[in-house]
């Protein structure tokens, strides 16, 4: 999830940023990119540098620029999530420009928020926090936040960006209240971009994938996994007969085959295939496979079709297509077996 806040002077969005990085968001602020723009020309940091420097930079490379650099390390996070098998959250501050918006709205997850406030008691919550910097009289608040809002593409267009925003935060009373509609906003976006439970296609799907790992032949990590009322019977994958060499580890035992219409093709004769090593372990624990649904890395082959037609399997369902499929399709259709195949790439594997 990606949260970006903008408001004027004073408005709260700190705050509603503070909160959000105590909710364990990580926080990235355009304004760093500057700030260590800054750093390296030894250009001193105030309030006007940092809007000349950032102007000059969205003219040099572009409006975009600083939601482009933030968005590279947001990305490098990414990577290591993966790694870590863990999701993050983030929240971006000092969005200024309606470029910059454009480039965050390419993530999906991405949402802009304003954080508004009547000028008044922004003032009044200005002159109560005396930070350096700030605006020490009512019209140098008003002049400086018309320096904001240029009609320029290049420069600070901060009435813009506020109008883009899909959610409005109004801070009205306390700090306290304006937590409160943060949290709310955050569980509402939980919800929005909250990822759908898999189908149970998509769910036995990927166990099959995690099963055809365990496969000894390089040609064909097949799996193979029979479910009855959404409960797992049995599971197989393509591996020797049990105590005999793997393809892995002594090389493939290629037999070929000529076929009616003339064509040859060579196959590995040295490991039984995932479905037949599935109704081989349910045989061995005594399960009936009668009226259940098997899935397959690739639509089976014309031996396999037959056994699992004698299981009692009502419905086949597959990843990929297989190269010399046409006899089982007629099969199943001949015996009234729905055959599903998800992807109708067909499955490539050497010497097919």
């Amino acid at each position: 999830m990606l949260i970006g806040v903008t408001g004027k002077y004073a408005s709260g969005k700190d705050s509603v940023a503070e909160y959000l990085v105590k909710k364990g968001f990580i926080h990235y602020s355009l304004s760093d990119e500057i700030r260590e723009e800054a750093a390296k020309r030894k250009i001193t940091i105030t309030r006007e540098n940092l809007i000349h420097l950032g102007n000059e930079l969205r003219e040099k490379f572009g409006s975009g620029i600083l939601a482009e650099k933030v968005l590279l390390k947001i990305q490098g996070d990414a990577f290591q999530e993966k790694s870590a098998q863990q999701e993050r959250n983030y929240v971006i501050t000092s969005i200024r420009n309606p470029e910059e918006v454009k480039v965050l709205q390419k993530e999906k997850n991405f949402t802009l928020i304003a954080v508004t406030a009547n000028i008044k008691k922004r003032f009044q919550w200005l002159q109560q926090r005396s930070r350096e910097g700030d605006p020490k009289t009512f019209q140098e608040l008003v002049e400086k936040e018309n320096q904001e809002q240029s009609n320029d593409p290049g420069k600070q267009q901060l009435h813009t960006v506020e109008r883009m925003a899909k959610i409005i935060l109004k801070n009205e009373q306390t700090l306290e209240e304006l937590y409160q509609k943060t949290e709310k906003l955050i569980d509402d976006l939980k919800k929005k971009f909250r990822k759908p439970r898999p189908s149970w296609d998509v769910y036995f799907l990927s166990i099959m994938q995690q099963v055809a790992q365990r496969a000894t032949c390089d040609r064909g990590k097949a799996g193979c996994v029979i479910v009855r009322e959404k409960q797992i019977l049995c599971t197989g994958y393509v591996g020797s007969a049990a105590g005999l060499a793997h393809c892995d580890d002594v090389g493939h035992q290629f037999k070929k085959m000529v076929h009616e219409d003339g064509s040859e093709s060579s196959h590995c004769v040295r490991t039984i295939h995932a479905e037949q090593n599935a109704i081989c372990q349910a045989a061995k624990q005594g399960i009936s496979l009668q009226k259940a649904t098997a899935y397959c890395r690739m639509e089976p082959c014309i031996v396999c079709a037959r056994l699992l037609v004698n299981c009692g399997i009502v419905r086949v369902v597959c990843e990929k297509r297989y190269h010399r499929a046409q006899e089982t399709r007629e099969l199943f259709k001949a015996v009234g077996i729905p055959l599903e195949v998800v992807n109708d790439e067909v499955e490539k594997y050497g010497k097919q």
